[in-house]
């Protein structure tokens, strides 16, 4: 008769899966607007629905000059099948727009950026997410003659489809609508729709001014090529998630600790690029060099200052994650010193896009998955046949049998914080570059899809971090066809919560037994 021997692996699934019972629910709390069965062609709020005749008045009461907003079109942003634009555009009673203008869009996948109007036309950002986007007018920046009338807005909701481009319009100056939404009014226009003047009054046919998020997957026709389209972007995130979660697993396995504070070398590589690059002005080659040198440094510095003293009183590995999570809420804190508390981001141009086997993505995400896709076969030939990689394989598997065997458990493992960490700082350097823009919460935001990623793939081992990150990658992108595009991450801790219930030493995992 054999039972199961109790490991240090037991006690991580069940806390990562209390952590993704607990957070779920917040996941969950917030859901996007709902379509209304029947509803007029005018835009939904967030609180409420305006309800009008025709589009054009509905677009009278967010602008103050019908078809303006559905007229300007964007003309720094073209829509693609992998892409969608959102636009803004501020203006005055007499329909004049208002320039340097600040507004602040944010959406799905944690997008945020803020643009500034001109007088010349609309301003517009390309975004890689399907979804709501809420825009938010920053009033100190409006001109001293041009200010909010009472009750006038302040944020307005566009709903953004690949292909399409929404569009919204602020007004400033005379008397607020009295129809006017606490949200304001957005439209969008339907994929396939050129950057022309289709009249000022009037819509061009195809044109949604839509009640319900244009990303949801019941408002959308089922399509092979968005399945295609959708699984590139899941084998992009896949990719870098793997590249981050690789460091997550290489610890536990040679330590037996859940690194809580693994998310913030994450997001510390993103910061520490968005420094060099952007602010020191360094070619984003020499910056991200310079990143992960620095951010490997830092994982040398936390063995020697932490890890290896706690290790060396036996500190048990449920303190030593505790000791994680402190460290983590530290640097969480240092990175909002190093950036603020906004959303950045690295190479402030619009993405280029180019399709590759049918699959449209910005020019920078294609060289970003490249990266990775290196960096991963690397690691692999790394572990299988060097000398320092197969020990660091004997000391995963069994620390007191490799040490016996001459193999120094300490360097390994102060090898292993090296490479744990520039793995991190070098996906969340990609990242930054290749999903838009980030903030000081980027690593506990995608923490616990590493955490899936790892258990899903098998705890401590070699490569089980990298066919768990690509699952993910594809079930949180894929998602999107099924579900609304707020509740993708959602789906990654369904399939965590699945895992540890029918397979918990997951998919290259070894189940272990003793008799």
């Amino acid at each position: 008769m054999t039972t199961d021997r109790p490991n240090r692996g037991i006690a991580l699934r069940r806390t990562v899966a209390a952590l993704a019972i607990a957070l779920a629910p917040a996941v969950l709390a917030s859901p996007p607007a709902q379509a209304t069965p029947g509803a007029d062609t005018t835009a939904a709020h967030t609180h409420s629905a305006v309800t009008s005749t025709s589009t054009s008045t509905a677009l009278s009461t967010a602008t103050g000059t019908a078809g303006r907003v559905a007229t300007d079109v964007a003309t720094d942003c073209k829509p693609d099948d992998s892409t969608a634009c959102v636009a803004v555009v501020v203006m005055n009673d007499a329909g004049d727009r208002i320039a340097d203008a600040e507004v602040t869009i944010t959406g799905p996948g944690g997008f945020e950026e803020t643009v500034t109007t001109t007088a010349d036309a609309p301003v517009s950002v390309a975004v890689t997410e399907v979804g709501r986007y809420t825009l938010t007018l920053d009033p100190a920046s409006l001109p001293a003659d041009e200010q909010l009338p009472p009750g006038a807005p302040t944020e307005l909701q566009v709903p953004a489809q690949t292909g399409g481009t929404g569009r919204a319009a602020f007004r400033v100056g005379g008397e607020a609508a009295a129809t006017e939404s606490p949200t304001g009014e957005a439209t969008t226009t339907a994929p396939g729709d050129d950057a022309t003047d289709s009249g000022a009054g009037t819509t061009t046919e195809g044109d949604a001014v839509g009640t319900a998020p244009e990303g949801d997957a019941s408002e959308r026709a089922f399509s092979w090529g968005q399945v295609w389209q959708q699984f590139g972007s899941g084998i992009r995130f896949g990719l870098l998630l793997a590249l981050a979660s690789i460091g997550l697993n290489l610890v536990f396995g040679t330590t037996g600790m859940s690194n809580f504070a693994h998310g913030e070398q994450f997001a510390l590589g993103a910061a520490l690029g968005f420094i060099a690059i952007n602010q020191m002005g360094m070619s984003i080659w020499v910056g991200g060099l310079l990143t992960i040198a620095v951010c490997a440094l830092t994982g040398v510095a936390q063995d020697a200052a932490i890890w290896r003293p706690l290790r060396r009183r036996g500190t048990p590995v449920m303190q030593l994650m505790i000791v994680s999570i402190g460290l983590s809420i530290t640097l969480q804190y240092v990175i909002q010193l190093l950036i603020g508390g906004g959303s950045e981001r690295i190479l402030s141009a619009n993405p280029r896009p180019l399709t590759l086997l049918g699959i449209t993505l910005s020019t920078t995400s294609w060289i970003s998955m490249a990266v990775a896709l290196v960096c991963l076969i690397g690691f692999a030939l790394f572990l299988t046949r060097t000398r320092l990689g197969r020990a660091t394989r004997a000391v995963s598997d069994n620390p007191a049998l490799a040490s016996a065997t001459g193999i120094d458990p300490d360097k390994v493992v102060r090898v292993v914080w090296i490479l744990a960490t520039a793995f991190a700082a070098l996906a969340g350097l990609m990242w930054g570059i290749s999903f838009g823009s980030f903030n000081w919460q980027l690593g506990v935001q995608l923490l616990l899809l590493m955490f899936a990623a790892v258990t899903l793939g098998g705890l401590g081992t070699a490569f089980g971090a990298l066919v768990g990150s690509i699952l993910i990658g594809l079930v949180v992108e894929l998602s999107n066809l099924v579900i609304q595009s707020d509740l993708r991450y959602a789906s990654a801790l369904v399939i965590l919560i699945l895992v540890l219930l029918i397979r918990p030493q997951g998919i290259l995992g070894r189940r272990e037994r003793i008799g």
